[in-house]
């Protein structure tokens, strides 16, 4: 296994915090398929751009390496460590998803099944990469060329999505230091609203007894995607509390209040979207 930590500082000049990028990369054999390139997941844990959470972090690396895939985790500047504000998150996750491109050879990474998976403020960002990729002033800002920071498939768990009436607050507020910040910027942040033919396919999960972040969210970004006629797969789960993970033993948490067995089948629904709308290897035998 290739496993390292990057500070994206350290390979884009433009970056000047301490985000970094750790990846979770499985060694070819030459004994099992020498040359095999795997899809990738670039992980943005959650937390409320107030701390990324770790059992949003190696826990789901590790699950999606299970699965055949490679995995980065990517710990981008939150308001505990850092006083920046956005779009620095989004310079991050896009320095984060070109250098994975990049460096698709020695990462054996199929460079067209990128993915970007967030979890709660974590899918805010994951969404915002996804609606945002193609602004001017993030290719400017890291010299990078063109689509190389445009996810190939988006995985969004119990995200937070819009700034409106359905909004965790707390996460806008960390965002942008800001307690009541503009009107103009929590428009632009509200993503439902950044929607187009330039999103990629995504899927999506929830709880529908989420009292942290409301399944309005997630139904907000799914019609969104559908007006916008893109593919999506959505998954309601009747009950949960925020921020479940895998709901495995595996990221539970001291209390075992994070653990619902019952919400476990989001990750096997989710592999195999994976395998049928963005596995580039196999895309050509699955959806004939």
């Amino acid at each position: 296994m290739i496993y390292e930590r990057v500070f994206l500082k350290d390979v884009f000049k433009s970056i000047k915090t301490d985000a970094t990028l750790t990846s979770y990369v499985r060694s070819n054999s030459l004994a099992i398929e020498p040359d095999r390139k795997r899809p990738c997941v670039l992980i943005c844990p959650g937390g409320g751009y107030y701390i990324t959470c770790e059992r949003e972090a190696e826990p789901i690396a590790l699950a999606f390496v299970a699965k055949g895939y490679n995995a980065f985790v990517l710990n981008y500047s939150t308001r505990e460590e850092s006083k920046e504000v956005f779009p620095t998150q989004l310079l991050e996750v896009s320095a984060a998803m070109a250098y994975i491109r990049r460096n698709s050879e020695y990462y054996n990474v199929l460079k067209d099944s990128v993915i970007v998976c967030g979890f709660s403020a974590g899918g805010h960002l994951a969404a915002c990469l996804g609606t945002m990729w193609n602004e001017e002033f993030i290719s400017e800002t890291l010299g990078l060329s063109d689509k190389e920071n445009r996810p190939d498939g988006m995985i969004l768990c119990y995200p937070v999505i819009t700034s409106g009436e359905y909004a965790n607050k707390g996460s806008f507020k960390f965002l942008l230091d800001d307690e009541n910040p503009p009107e103009e910027i929590l428009e632009k942040l509200s993503l439902e609203k950044r929607v187009g033919k330039h999103t990629p396919p995504t899927f999506i999960w929830h709880t529908l007894t989420d009292d942290m972040v409301p399944v309005e969210n997630s139904f907000l970004f799914a019609d969104a995607l559908r007006q916008a006629q893109v593919s999506f797969e959505l998954h309601i789960y009747p009950e949960g509390v925020h921020g479940l993970a895998l709901g495995s033993r595996e990221t539970r948490d001291e209390e075992d209040f994070r653990e619902n067995p019952y919400i476990e089948s989001w990750f096997d629904l989710c592999a195999a979207w994976i395998e049928r709308f963005i596995n580039t290897e196999n895309k050509g035998e699955k959806l004939r």
